[in-house]
Order: structure tokens, then sequence, then C-alpha cells
């Protein structure tokens, strides 16, 4: 008969030697495993860049909670919401998942709630997908910051050093929408005047269109958002047309194949992101240093210098999360019943000062981003790579 011990040894062999041999593999078996953890990722297409990272911290999530085995079964969505909502229904109906963690992207990421909400399973979100509806976001938990939080410190930053006019050029998705909701609530009152607003896709090849016009409102400053290497797309064209003002990016672009892809053309970018990108220059006192700089020595003991991201640090976060509440959950009900599922639920929600790679986590039920002021960072890109911004230039 197999042992618990043997289950878990067992687990650990199956997912190493999957991990990394294929993006739509499962990395742990469900023979033996008490906790069930779908986690759908966009691995391939175009925010690759985002789900790569995510995939690979999937190895340093715990293996036990409180003494229950945990399995986990990761999918690539392709940054597609058709594939992200398969993923998700194969998780409730074949895996028989307690949990979903996913996805990378805004519209793979609401098209998984609309699955955690169907079946009543909680979800962790790797994106700052924006409240669509109460019912539907009781059983979504965000990882990331909220587009809200991280548009007010970049207009923190632009009242700090004198710009009037802005212009904007963002997704046309909802991540997009949802930035530029939050950026227009921070202007209000700041006497920076919004003077032109164009959109642009994640496959574009060409934004010259939008690149001309936002020329020709000469705004003192632009924000891009977008995300991973595409977010690089709108800066270079503007900056090749002779674009002379300030730039700043969502923490949607916060990568290094963003700062590979877009070279020099990106120096003296602002962008606001979590404490995770530039840990070794925060101070001791900052409450995710010590936890930030644990999962960088891991991830980058393996995927080499550098090579930790913002967005593997939410997968790592999501985890810290699950860990927090599952022995919560567990006290009402056994992994596998949809009272569990509900217990978990409620567990993450009233669960308190989660420190992560991210900030400190206290969801509550009306605040399923669970972040503060403690959750931001204004950085510089600089020569290729990032400076924290201690204070905003005067």
């Amino acid at each position: 008969m197999q042992t618990r011990t043997d289950a878990k040894q067992y687990s650990r062999l199956v997912r190493n030697t999957v991990f990394g041999v294929t993006l739509s593999g499962i990395f742990a078996v469900s023979a033996w495993a008490d906790i069930n953890v779908g986690v759908t990722l966009s691995a391939t297409g175009p925010a690759a860049v985002l789900g790569i990272p995510e995939r690979n911290t999937v190895e340093f999530c715990p293996t036990t909670i409180a003494g229950e085995m945990v399995n986990y079964v990761v999918l690539d969505d392709a940054t597609n919401p058709g594939e992200a909502t398969k993923n998700a229904r194969k998780f409730v109906t074949e895996n028989r998942a307690d949990v979903i963690i996913g996805s990378s992207t805004v519209p793979t990421g609401l098209a998984v709630t609309e699955v955690a909400h169907e079946t009543k399973t909680p979800q962790l979100l790797l994106a700052p997908t924006p409240y669509t509806d109460p019912a539907k976001d009781a059983w979504a938990f965000r990882l990331p910051q909220s587009s809200g939080l991280m548009a007010k410190a970049l207009v923190e930053h632009m009242k700090a050093t004198k710009v009037k006019t802005l212009g904007f050029i963002g997704y046309a998705d909802s991540f997009g929408e949802s930035f530029l909701n939050g950026l227009k609530a921070a202007l209000d009152g700041s006497n920076i005047k919004l003077t032109v607003v164009e959109r642009y896709n994640r496959t574009d090849t060409s934004v010259t269109g939008q690149a001309l016009k936002v020329i020709s409102a000469n705004p003192d400053a632009v924000l891009v958002v977008g995300s991973g290497t595409p977010a690089a797309l709108p800066q270079t064209t503007l900056v090749e047309r002779g674009y002379k003002g300030r730039f700043y990016q969502s923490h949607g672009a916060v990568s290094r194949p963003f700062l590979k892809v877009g070279g020099k053309a990106v120096d003296g970018t602002v962008f606001p992101i979590g404490p995770i990108v530039v840990a070794e220059q925060l101070s001791d006192s900052h409450p995710s240093r010590k936890v930030a700089l644990a999962y960088q020595k891991k991830y980058e003991a393996k995927y080499g210098a550098g090579s930790v991201s913002s967005f593997g640090g939410h997968m790592y976060d999501a985890c810290l999360v699950l860990q927090a509440a599952v022995p919560t959950a567990l006290k009402k009900a056994k992994p596998g019943t949809a009272e569990f599922r509900a217990a978990l639920r409620d567990a993450i929600e009233a669960t308190r000062d989660i420190v992560g790679t991210h900030g400190v986590f206290n969801y509550t039920a009306k605040d399923h981003y669970g972040h503060d002021q403690r959750a931001r960072v204004l950085i510089i890109a600089d020569n290729g790579d990032w400076k924290l911004i201690k204070q905003p230039a005067k």
C-alpha cells in the first residue's frame, strides 16, 4: 500500500520530470493528492513573458499544507480567453480542483472568473482584473495591485515633476480600459489634463497612426499601458517619430524582455511596480524585502541571475495566500467538496497580514485586492536595469 510519504515523493518526482517538458503537461498526479490546485497560465502567445515565470514558480509552491498533500495541474491557455475557459472547466470537472490560480492577463483572468463563479470555486488571479459583478467577484481574489493604486502613484510623480498635459496609448481590452479608468480617477483635481487617448491591440505590429496623433497633441508626457514586450511598441514608435516628452508605463510592462526590446528608447521611463522587482534596493524596514529576497534566491538559483520577475512573484504570493488560508478551511470541511471550496473562499477573505513579495495582503469582503501603499514603489528604467525612485525628481 502506498504511504503518505511515498505519495509525496512520487508526486514530486512526476512533477519534476514533466516540468519544463511541455507547457500543457500535468505537473503532479492526483492519485493520492488531498488538495487539487488548477493553474492556467499564458505561457505562450502575446503574454508569454508573464506566463513563463509564473509557470516556473509553481515549482516553489508547497506540496503539503497542514499535513495534507497539494497537487498542481498546470495548463497553458496561450493568452486566449477561450482556452482559459476550457482549462478552468477541465480543472473543476476532471481534476476536482479546490481552487484555481490564474490566468496571466486581464481578459483570460476574467474568462476564468466566469467558471469560478459558476462552479463556486475560489480563484486566485494573477492579473489586475476590474470588479465586474458582486456575485462573481465574491470568488475572485487578485494578487497584482489594482490599476487605480498604480495609476495614483504615477500621477503623484507627474504632479511632482510639473507635468501639465498627458497622452495615453493603451491596450484596447479590459486591462487598458481598467487602467484608463483608474488614471482618470487619479487625475481628478490634479490640474493635469488628459489631451489624447489612443488604443492598440496586443498583437499589433505597428502603431504609427496612434503615435502620430499623440505627437500632434504634443503632451508633456505619455503613459503607455500594455504588458510584456508588446508594451514597448508604442514607446519605440514615438521615439522614432521624434517625441521628446517624458514616458510612463504601467506595472504590466515591467520585465527583462521589455527592457531588451525597448533598448535605449525606454531609458528614463517611470513605472509603478511591486517591491519584488527591486527587493535588494528596499530598506531593511520594508515588510516585503525578506520574503522577496528569499523567493529571488530560489528562482535565480535555477533560472539564472536577473531572471526573477514581478509576474512570478504574483504566483509565489498566490501560494503564500493559499498556505495561510488552507489550515482554517480544513477545520470546516474536507478537500474535494463544495463545503471545502466555500470554506477556503471564506478563509482567504478573512486571512490578515500575509506578507508577500508584492506587499502585505489583507483581503476583506469589500476589497479583493488586499493591497495598501506598501504594495507599490516607483522605479525607472536605466541602461537595461531598474532603479528604485526614492524621491520624485524635482
